[in-house]
């Protein structure tokens, strides 16, 4: 076992020593070492309950012989850090949650790990880890918070909050209707209730093979949820047992499959960013070229909010994750002999599935599907010629195509203050730059922006294009991780108030209309910006973050 370099021999007797110090028995030493790696904490709502999911998961680790030993990992709430300096430290923490993991695992030499994420960052992060260490792991997140319907048979979630904002600032509501969202969007614990990046990259977790079927879906204060979780605390030990490692599963059959269920969910633009880093981490081949590819050939079946009216309660009534990948199997669109972590091929799990269906209209058969293309697409032209990414399935029809002129902001707090202030107007395209990865830094979720347009009734009229990105709550003509950015030069940097945009997303073009030869004079006389203020862990990611279109890894 990995964990006899702590505990096996007479040279261990000190390591021993400390592990009885903390109750551990002989017979407790002897079991395999199994990592529970939770990300409780008392400021997010999608992680204030899993300590009952680790609990679960420790439960399931002894029922079947191991010795579960449990340790904690940061997580920010990309909802409470929206729109303020916090933002920034956002995506940043996936690095430090991943190498805090690797620094942890690295010292205490487990045989195998269970991974307890829920929100944005701290998914991908813990699968990066996974990938980095290849130690026996499966993941088992908390789960989504519920949506409550609003009384008009619409289901309220985060983004009814921030949209509200707009619609009050706009007199569309009053305080009395604003208080009412506020008080009911977010009715308990779990990762926000529609397909935004939590639940996006869950649910691409069990098309990914790391998770079990339901994790993505089965809603956090279901008991269903804690059975999902002993299950996963028993599949490790088997897990382990048949040495099946993260990069036997994360491979580039799976990371295939996990596209392809991707644009059948129409998920986060955000999945984007993270795939490619994990693949990074995997020494998986994955670029923007590639996710094109697969979402040309891949039709949309499912409205998720914030593209449509169901939530995560309601893919769950519909069969989950597992019921999108057995429709794309039907056209041949999944690998079904892509290893899992229960060392099961995805095609022998998705025939002994079982699926229990209460709601028939979420999930649209692959004969019937919204769209024949994915939910995600990557532009590339003039003004992103390494590319960006939009979640075209949340994109009005009338706005896949779109020219208009720039209204330009070097912050997003300026194009905030624009908006809300009647500034923007039908037909504009809003240009928020210098919040890329590095000259944010941070690479900030720009939901402020985007919910306030909506909230105004522009989202069919207004894009918003960003070298920073987008929550995965945000809908509407928005395009984000546009490559290179502006601090490293890129074409948005040299973009003037007034010029024309062209916006193709069915050709998967961006376009500044303008000659080549004033751009290049404009590259000539025009001074990048830089934050010269920056401290800390900040100012280090800044100096070595990588571009959006690599993944916005740290090199």
């Amino acid at each position: 076992m990995n964990s006899d370099r702590i505990k096996k021999g007479i040279e261990r007797s000190p390591q021993r020593s400390l592990l009885k110090a903390m109750g551990y028995t002989d017979s407790d030493i002897k079991k395999p070492l199994i990592g529970i790696v939770n990300s409780f904490n008392e400021i997010v709502p999608g992680h204030i309950h899993l300590k009952d999911i680790a609990r679960a998961v420790k439960d399931g680790v002894l029922s079947a012989g191991g010795t579960p030993a449990e340790f904690n990992v940061i997580g920010v709430c990309d909802g409470l850090a929206m729109g303020h300096e916090g933002m920034r430290y956002s995506l940043s923490s996936r690095e430090i949650i991943a190498d805090s993991i690797e620094c942890m695992c690295m010292a205490h030499a487990f045989d195998g790990l269970v991974f307890i994420p829920n929100c944005d960052k701290i998914v991908p992060a813990m699968l990066m880890a996974a990938a980095r260490l290849n130690i026996p792991s499966v993941f088992v997140s908390g789960g989504p918070m519920l949506s409550l319907d609003n009384g008009s048979g619409c289901g309220l979630d985060l983004n009814s909050a921030f949209e509200a904002v707009g619609a009050y600032k706009n007199k569309k509501i009053n305080e009395n209707e604003l208080m009412q969202i506020e008080d009911n969007c977010c009715p308990g614990c779990g990762s926000c209730s529609g397909m935004f990046t939590a639940n996006s990259m869950n649910c691409l977790s069990e098309a990914l093979g790391m998770a079990l079927s339901g994790n993505g879906t089965i809603p956090a204060v279901f008991s269903k949820r804690i059975r999902l979780a002993k299950s996963a605390g028993v599949q490790i030990m088997e897990t382990v047992a048949k040495n099946v490692r993260p990069r036997d599963v994360m491979t580039e059959k799976g990371f295939r499959n996990a596209l392809a269920v991707d644009m059948a969910l129409g998920c986060s633009t955000n999945s984007v960013l993270h795939l490619m880093a994990i693949a990074n981490e995997a020494e998986v081949e994955l670029n923007l070229d590639i996710i094109n590819e697969i979402s040309k050939r891949t039709p949309n079946l499912c409205k998720l909010a914030p593209a449509g009216p169901h939530h995560m309660q309601d893919l769950y009534a519909a069969g989950g994750v597992y019921r999108v990948i057995y429709e794309l199997r039907k056209a041949n669109l999944i690998d079904d002999t892509a290893m899992t972590a229960t060392g099961k091929t995805m095609g022998k799990l998705l025939d002994n599935e079982s699926f229990y269906i209460t709601r028939g209209d979420v999930i649209r058969p692959i004969e019937n599907p919204y769209s024949q293309y994915g939910g995600i697409a990557v532009l590339f032209g003039t003004l992103a010629p390494n590319g960006a990414v939009v979640k075209q399935s949340a994109v009005a029809a009338e706005m896949l195509t779109h020219k208009g002129r720039a209204r330009v902001f070097d912050s997003e707090e300026e194009a905030v203050s624009a908006i809300f202030g009647g500034k923007i107007v039908s037909g504009d395209v809003v240009v928020i730059r210098y919040e890329g990865p590095s000259g944010g830094p941070g690479m900030r979720e720009m939901l402020t922006p985007t919910s306030a347009i909506a909230g105004r009734g522009l989202d069919k009229e207004v894009a918003l294009i960003t070298d920073g990105r987008f929550s995965g709550a945000t809908r509407g003509a928005a395009i984000g991780h546009i490559s290179p950015e502006a601090v490293k030069g890129g074409t948005i940097a040299y973009v003037h108030e007034g010029d024309i945009i062209s916006i193709d997303i069915p050709n998967n073009k961006i376009d500044l209309l303008v000659d080549e030869s004033v751009l290049a004079e404009r590259k000539n006389n025009t001074a990048l910006k830089t934050k010269k203020d920056l401290t800390g862990y900040i100012a280090r990611y800044a100096r070595n973050v990588s571009s959006a279109d690599k993944g916005a890894v740290v090199t």
